[in-house]
């Protein structure tokens, strides 16, 4: 069984405990992926403003959230 197959089990059960597992995995999840999405945005030009507007949020928060911190 794969990862997904687990997740998606593990979301669909009436036990709590198992249920808010897989929230917790899926949270981490989705995290990895906006990352992921987000780098590979910028690496090929787009705008912190085209990057909010694509995930429904301001420009001010996505830059907040992934900015690579300036090593000083």
């Amino acid at each position: 069984m794969t990862e997904r197959q687990v997740l998606a089990e593990a979301a669909s059960t009436r036990d709590p405990r198992t249920g808010l597992r897989a929230v917790v995995a899926l949270r981490k999840l989705v995290e990895r992926l906006e990352a992921l999405h987000v780098r590979n945005a910028r690496d090929q030009g787009w705008s912190w403003q085209a990057i909010a507007d694509e995930l429904g949020v301001t420009r001010q928060a996505v830059h907040q959230k992934h900015a690579r911190k300036k090593r000083q």
